[in-house]
């Protein structure tokens, strides 16, 4: 069966609903995607956990080195990271119970979401969360 990402009305619905974004590869350097992308949505109200064990906090948040160290809920794992690595990343995200899988754009793993949608979880991917935050919640959540 082929893979397809949630409609843009569930997409919204999975925005609205969530808080806490455990950002995977989230950079510290500021010039980078990730970076740009996870401020820009802790700046419409979102909690960005940074998941990087070569950082101590990024954007004012401690860094987490793998998702099973975070101590809080995590409604979306968002995952800047090559698609060959995002197989044991959606394996560490069922692991901690997070509602979604969300591959930023540019990244695809048809093994990433079999594993998450096995173990629960609503995927996303090759998709911008900034873009389709922008464009769904443009006046915040």
């Amino acid at each position: 069966m082929a893979f397809s990402n949630p409609s843009r009305d569930e997409i919204k619905g999975i925005l609205q609903q969530s808080n806490n974004i455990a950002v995977v590869g989230l950079s510290d350097d500021p010039s980078k995607v990730s970076h740009m992308v996870s401020q820009a949505m802790q700046q419409k109200g979102y909690r960005i956990i940074p998941v990087n064990p070569n950082a101590a906090s990024i954007l004012g948040e401690k860094c987490y080195a793998r998702l099973q160290d975070i101590p809080d809920k995590v409604d979306i794992v968002n995952v800047f990271r090559r698609p060959e690595h995002t197989p044991p990343i959606a394996a560490d995200a069922v692991e901690i119970g997070a509602k979604v899988l969300w591959l930023q754009l540019g990244i695809a793993n048809d093994e990433a979401a079999s594993i998450a949608e096995q173990g629960g979880l609503q995927v996303i991917m090759d998709r911008c969360i900034k873009v389709e935050d922008s464009i769904l919640l443009p006046n915040g959540k």
